[in-house]
Order: C-alpha cells, then sequence, then structure tokens
C-alpha cells in the first residue's frame, strides 16, 4: 500500500511517455542543429576555431540524453553524434587519423561520456527504488508498530480495569520484595494510597503481618513455587484484618524471575461466621462423642451384669463361673480397646517432625504387614516415583496411618481377596501416597462419614482409626482424600508438603 509520497516520487523517477517524447525530440533537434551548425560553416583556418567549439557542444545532447535514458540512451546519442560529426571531420577538419587524431579521441569521448553518464543515472535510479522500497518497508513496520502499540494501549486498559474492578487486592512486587503497583482493592483494604505503598517492602505495610512478609520471602527465594496461607495482620492504621493470602512468582518470557503477584482478600466476617460454625460443629461432635461413647461402654457393661448375675445363680459350677469369667475379661478388654483409642484421640501426641523419606516408611509398613495380607489371600505392591522429596514429618505416626490404611484395606478382602496397590510420587511441591484396593468399594450415603467418629462397618472396630488417621495427617499439614465405588475398589490419597528434595532445598 502507498501513500501520495510514495506515489508521486513514482511519477518523478519514471517519467511519462509525453515526457519521454519530449526528450528524444530534444536530443535530435540538438544533435540535428550541432550538425547543422558544421556543415553550414565553410571551413577555412579563420572558421576552425568555431568547428572546435561545434564539436565540443555534441556533449550537451550526449549528456542530457544518458541522464534522461541511461546508459542506453547516452549510448544512442553518442553514436549518433559520432556518426554526423565523422564525416565532417574527413572531409573538413583534417580526418580520424593522422595529424588530426583529437577528432577520433573526441569521438571515443562521446561514447566515454555517453556511457558514464548514463551509468551513474541508473545507479541513481537504482539507489532511489531501493530507497523507496526501504521507505515501503518502514511506512509499513511503522503501521504494523502503531497498530501494537494500540493494543497494547488497550490491553493495558483492559488489565487495569479488570484489576479495578475485582474485589481482591492486587499487589505486585519486585524480587526485592519492593511494591510495584497496587489495584484500588488493596488500597482500601490497607488503608493507604498506592503512592505509600510504592516502593515499600510488603512487610512494612502492615503493624503486623501475620506471616506475610516471611512467606513472600521463602516465595521469592524459590523455596516454595506458590503459596496460599491464611493470616491474621493489622495495617498501619490499626485495623486487625484476616486475610487469606495467595502468592506466585512472575517471571518474563525468558523465564528470568520479575517478582511476586500477591493476592489477598480481607475475610474477617467470613472467619467470625465460620468459627461460629466450628463451634456449632464442636457442639454437635461432642454431642455424637457422647452418644458413641454411652454406646459403646454400655453395651460391654451390660454383657458385665449379665455376668455377674450369671456367677450369683451359678453357684459353685465351675463350668458356668468359668464361661462367665471369660465373657467378663473378654467385655472388660473391649472396654480397655475403647478407652485407649478415646485417650489417642482425645489426646493426640504431638508430631516430632524430621525430614523423613516416605519411601523408606512405606516398604517398612509393607514389609510387616505382608503377612497379615498374605493371609487373606491379599497381595500388595509398590510403586515409587524416582527422586521423590523428602518431607517432614513424624516417621511412627506416618507408619501409624498407612497400617490403618492397608489393615482396612486387608479387611475389606479377607473373604474374597484381592490386591492392594501403594504408589508414592511427588506433584508441585508435594508428595502423594495412595493406598488403593480390589475389594467391594464403599456406597456413597456411607463414604461421607467414614472420618466420623465411632463409625465402623465392622461388628468389632471402634471407628476411631479413620478419625485418628485424619487428624494425623492435619498435624502434618497435609489432607488426605478418599474415592469408592461399589464393586470397583477404594483409593485413599494422602498429600504431604515437601520439606527438601534429594539434592538440597526445595
Amino acid at each position: 500500500m502507498k501513500g501520495p509520497l510514495s506515489q508521486n516520487r513514482d511519477t518523478a523517477v519514471r517519467p511519462t511517455s509525453g515526457a519521454t517524447g519530449r526528450d528524444v525530440a530534444l536530443v535530435v533537434v540538438l544533435i540535428g542543429v550541432i550538425t547543422a551548425l558544421h556543415y553550414l560553416t565553410m571551413s577555412t583556418e579563420d572558421t576552425m576555431a568555431m568547428h572546435l567549439l561545434y564539436r565540443k557542444l555534441y556533449y550537451v545532447p550526449v549528456m542530457y540524453a544518458g541522464f534522461a535514458f541511461g546508459w542506453r540512451g547516452g549510448l544512442v546519442a553518442a553514436t549518433a553524434s559520432a556518426a554526423l560529426f565523422a564525416p565532417h571531420a574527413r572531409v573538413a577538419m583534417g580526418g580520424l587519423v593522422g595529424p588530426a587524431t583529437d577528432n577520433l579521441y573526441e569521438i571515443v569521448m562521446f561514447f566515454a561520456v555517453g556511457l558514464l553518464f548514463g551509468w551513474l543515472r541508473d545507479l541513481e535510479e537504482r539507489k532511489t527504488t531501493d530507497l523507496r522500497q526501504v521507505k515501503t518497508q518502514l511506512e509499513d513496520a511503522y503501521r504494523t508498530l502503531e497498530e501494537r502499540a494500540i493494543q497494547l494501549v488497550n490491553i493495558q486498559d483492559y488489565t487495569q480495569s479488570v484489576l479495578r474492578s475485582i474485589t481482591s487486592g492486587v499487589l505486585t512486587v519486585g524480587p526485592d520484595g519492593s511494591v510495584a503497583t497496587a489495584n484500588p482493592a488493596a488500597e482500601r483494604i490497607l488503608g493507604m494510597p498506592e503512592e505509600e505503598m510504592v516502593p515499600r517492602r510488603l512487610g512494612v505495610l502492615f503493624e503486623s503481618d501475620g506471616g506475610i512478609d516471611e512467606g513472600l520471602t521463602r516465595l521469592l527465594e524459590g523455596r516454595v513455587p506458590r503459596l496460599l496461607m491464611d493470616a491474621q495482620a493489622v495495617t498501619r492504621a490499626g485495623k486487625t484484618i484476616h486475610a487469606q493470602v495467595a502468592m506466585s512468582r512472575m517471571r518474563n518470557v525468558d523465564g528470568r524471575l520479575l517478582g511476586a503477584v500477591v493476592t489477598f482478600d480481607d475475610v474477617s466476617e467470613v472467619k467470625a461466621l465460620t468459627d461460629q460454625l466450628i463451634r456449632t460443629d464442636r457442639l454437635a461432635a461432642m454431642g455424637e462423642l457422647t452418644a458413641g461413647v454411652a454406646h459403646e461402654v454400655r453395651n460391654p457393661l451390660g454383657i458385665i451384669r449379665a455376668s455377674v448375675q450369671l456367677l450369683e445363680d451359678a453357684g459353685c459350677d465351675a463350668a458356668r463361673t468359668r464361661d462367665a469369667t471369660g465373657v467378663i475379661k473378654q467385655e472388660i478388654d473391649r472396654l480397655d480397646k475403647v478407652i485407649k483409642a478415646l485417650l489417642d484421640f482425645g489426646r493426640p501426641s504431638a508430631p516430632t517432625l524430621r525430614p523423613t523419606d516416605v519411601e523408606s516408611v512405606v516398604t517398612d509398613v509393607v514389609l510387616f504387614t505382608r503377612r497379615f495380607a498374605g493371609q487373606a489371600r491379599v497381595e500388595i505392591d509398590t510403586e515409587f516415583a524416582a527422586g521423590v522429596p523428602l518431607v517432614s514429618a513424624d516417621a511412627d505416626q506416618l507408619k501409624q496411618v498407612l497400617v490403618n490404611l492397608v489393615s482396612n484395606a486387608v479387611q475389606a478382602m479377607e473373604d474374597t481377596g484381592g490386591r492392594i496397590t501403594v504408589r508414592v510420587w511427588d506433584d508441585d511441591g508435594y508428595v502423594f501416597v495412595s493406598v488403593t484396593d480390589t475389594g467391594p468399594g464403599i456406597a456413597g450415603d456411607l463414604l461421607a462419614r467414614i472420618f466420623d467418629p465411632f463409625y465402623s462397618t465392622r461388628d468389632d472396630g471402634t471407628g476411631l482409626g479413620l478419625t485418628i488417621v485424619h487428624r494425623i495427617i492435619d498435624q502434618h499439614g497435609g489432607r488426605i482424600d478418599v474415592e469408592s465405588e461399589p464393586g470397583s475398589g477404594t483409593r485413599f490419597a494422602i498429600a504431604l508438603p515437601a520439606a527438601t528434595t534429594r539434592g538440597g532445598t526445595a
């Protein structure tokens, strides 16, 4: 696409057919006039100087033809001039060779000048054409850059509109942790304008940041890929906020660290409602726990009472006395088991966290559960991914969790046999352990209750095993999920935060 300026230059460089005709006519007239002057002027010693001047005048049409038509035009004009001048030179100016060889040199110069000026004209035209192409390319590039600039401005305006519209506070920080930008929601939550935040360190924006600055330091140092945390912070205005903070590293297209994006929501009202719901749930759980304890204790006590009455009625019958005392011992053991489980549940020991190799823990668990599983015709397989990082955990409590899960899976398949697969892998800063069985599975209405206290599908179970498992995983900062479908088996998956890689820090 060419603008008016480009079209005008094309017209100037490339003459029209009318202009070409005028140039040809001018060259012809000039050569004709000069030749006529030669032939009409008498050749005497007195007019020889005039003829020498007329001979020089041939350069004018030759040069003009070279400038107007290039080297071809100069060559044609030189040839015409030489053809018209040569007869006169032989007859009236001493010839072309011999004493008057300057006439021959002059003819040679006609050709040299015509070709030289024509070549210069062609060279200039080529340069002009190249410059015109460069100009066109620059104009196209400028238009492209202008369009890209408009697009970037539109994208920037759109991004700013999004940031201004969202209710979450959004801050961007540099690699040193200093604030670069803040959206209006961040200004509202923190109670200060963006000008006061930039370029101050994030932790300085609070009287008490609740660990936000420490988490940002861990993120920027590469110890964690992203971070999600709840923090209770106090702003510089003295306002206490319960904030849900999410942080992620920010990199350019080349992977260079630019800083981090920090988003946070003031969830103070949600926190108050959540605390109220938790208190309500605790009261409900206490009621369920009380009812469960009463049920679990009442049954053995009833059996013990009946056995004591049997002893009273038995007199000295040794056989009936042995049967009754055996039942009493059995129910006392049952009560002791319930009380021990209650103590483990109600007063759990704090975990002693150390860097722990999950693969070693799983290997130990499989080693001392494989015989028990084999008696129920259940096979145990393990799958370990390479380079799984360590976790910060209590190895004994972790073994307790896995033994409980494997034992439950074996007991679910003790009548039919089957296979248990224990798999270990890592992903996105977490180490995962899954225990999958091929048993009968769990119905959907029962699946939601398996972590509840005193819920058990076995008659001899206390219903506290999975509850304790859930609590241990919570104390380790992890999570446990369960998936099951009747007839397709059950899968428990544990996720624990990675502590270190095998070669150094995460």
